[in-house]
Formats: C-alpha cells, sequence, structure tokens
C-alpha cells in the first residue's frame, strides 16, 4: 500500500520510511525538505494521491505556547481535509504517554487539541502514545537545567529507543484503524532525575542533577505515574543500557 509518512525525513520518519519499504509498501517521505508543507497545504493534494494510509508524525519547530498550537492546529486541519479529498482511509498520528495528564504544558495541550481534530475527523484513525524517547533525554535535561544544575522531580519515566517506536508505529500503520490509542514504552522504569543522571555521565557532561520534587517538566507539575504508560502498553525490548553502550 502506499503510505505518506508527514515528517518523513526526521528521527522517527526517516526509520519508518525504511521499515515500511523493507516490508514491501511505498513509503513515501512528506516534509518542507520534500516540498510538503501542512501548514500552508503546499504540496499535499499531489503527495496524498492514491494514499491509503497517511502518519504524521511531524513536529512544531517551536515549543512556544502559540506557535506549537498554531502548529497542530493549523496543519493538522489542512492534512486531514487533504486526506478527506484523497479518499485516505487510515490516519496514524504519534503523540506522547501521558499528554491527557500534562495539560500545564503548552505543548502538551497542543498535542491534546491535534489528537481531538483527529478524533472529530471522521477518518479512520490510530494514536499511537510513546513514552520519552531514548534520544531526548538531552532535551529534558537542557530543559531542566539553570547554569550548571539540573533539577528534576523524582518520578517514574519508562523511555524507549526511537527504532522501537517507529516499528510500533509502522505496524500500526499497516493494520486495521483502532480509532482509538495504542501505547508503548521501554521495559524498564527509571526515576526521572535518577535517568537524567545516568545519561550525562555517560557523555561525560558535567551538570550536576539535584532531586527536587516541585521541579516542572515542560512547564507542568508530575505526579508519580503521570508519564507512565497503562497496563496495556506494548512494551518494547531494547533496554537503555544497551542503548547508551551503542553511543559510546
Amino acid at each position: 500500500m502506499k503510505v505518506v509518512v508527514i515528517g518523513g525525513t526526521g528521527l522517527i520518519g526517516s526509520k519508518l520510511v525504511a521499515k515500511l519499504k523493507e516490508h514491501g509498501h511505498e513509503a513515501v517521505p512528506a516534509a518542507p525538505n520534500t516540498g510538503v508543507n501542512t501548514l500552508t497545504g503546499e504540496g499535499l493534494a499531489e503527495v496524498l494521491a492514491g494514499a491509503s494510509v497517511v502518519v504524521d508524525v511531524s513536529n512544531s519547530p517551536s515549543f512556544a505556547d502559540d506557535a506549537v498550537m498554531e502548529f497542530f492546529r493549523t496543519s493538522t486541519t489542512n492534512l486531514l481535509k487533504a486526506e478527506a479529498d484523497a479518499g485516505v482511509t487510515h490516519h496514524v498520528a504519534l503523540s506522547v504517554v501521558g499528554t491527557e495528564r500534562l495539560q500545564e504544558s503548552g505543548y502538551f495541550r497542543a498535542k491534546q487539541a491535534q489528537e481531538g481534530l483527529i478524533k472529530d475527523s471522521g477518518i479512520p484513525y490510530s494514536i499511537v502514545h510513546a513514552t520519552q524517547f531514548f534520544e531526548f533525554m538531552k532535551g529534558i535535561a537542557d530543559s531542566a537545567t539553570d547554569g550548571d544544575t539540573v533539577r528534576l522531580a523524582p518520578i517514574k519515566i519508562q523511555p524507549i529507543y526511537s527504532d522501537d517506536v517507529a516499528a510500533t508505529v509502522g505496524r500500526t500503520a499497516v493494520g486495521t484503524p483502532v480509532n482509538g490509542v495504542v501505547e508503548v514504552a521501554g521495559p524498564e522504569a527509571f526515576q526521572l532525575d535518577e535517568l537524567i543522571r545516568k545519561g550525562l555521565a555517560a557523555k561525560n557532561d558535567p551538570r550536576t542533577v539535584v532531586t527536587d520534587a516541585h521541579a516542572p517538566y515542560f512547564g507542568a507539575q508530575l505526579q508519580e505515574t503521570t508519564l507512565l504508560p497503562g497496563p496495556d502498553a506494548h512494551i518494547a525490548e531494547t533496554r537503555f543500557a544497551d542503548w547508551l553502550a551503542q553511543q559510546q
């Protein structure tokens, strides 16, 4: 089948396109650098012609509250309209475990708005909620850094390798729409502060991680289980220590 991957040149998108092609599908990466812009609608009709499935793994270039809301609302609205016109029969979107519990954060309010548009579109859909990627640990640290200090709450997180996310999104894309949410997480739960401490140490990063129960996470206060998946989540195989070893 023809699968169009919005954000298909990024971290997850490029891996997803490769995996779909390995399984014999026509996987088409779509992004501004391939002539497709979901914010303006440029190139959407052309790339969606003949597509059965659209997978949206794109992300906002800015995490500022207004900009990220504008990105997800506008791009998703344009994309869903173009899909309806093209007769696409399955819309798949990548989102984040805990999105509905992180509504103090402008980013997660925008992701929730994106999910609402998808659910109301009338197009059969599947939303994949993934826990945070191993590759995003530096971004978490950077967002919580003040000088040489990283302040993080001692709550649980169950991170996942991006390869495993791409594999789950790929299986979902070629399957039957679930008209709901599929969760995927890594095999181990960590305390967030300890996980970042390990990651920084492995990179010889000199920053000091300070445990602070009130430290916000991208603007949101966290409860113990905010970032954890539910009991029915698909559990991936790659362990954090094995991924770290690959990075050396």
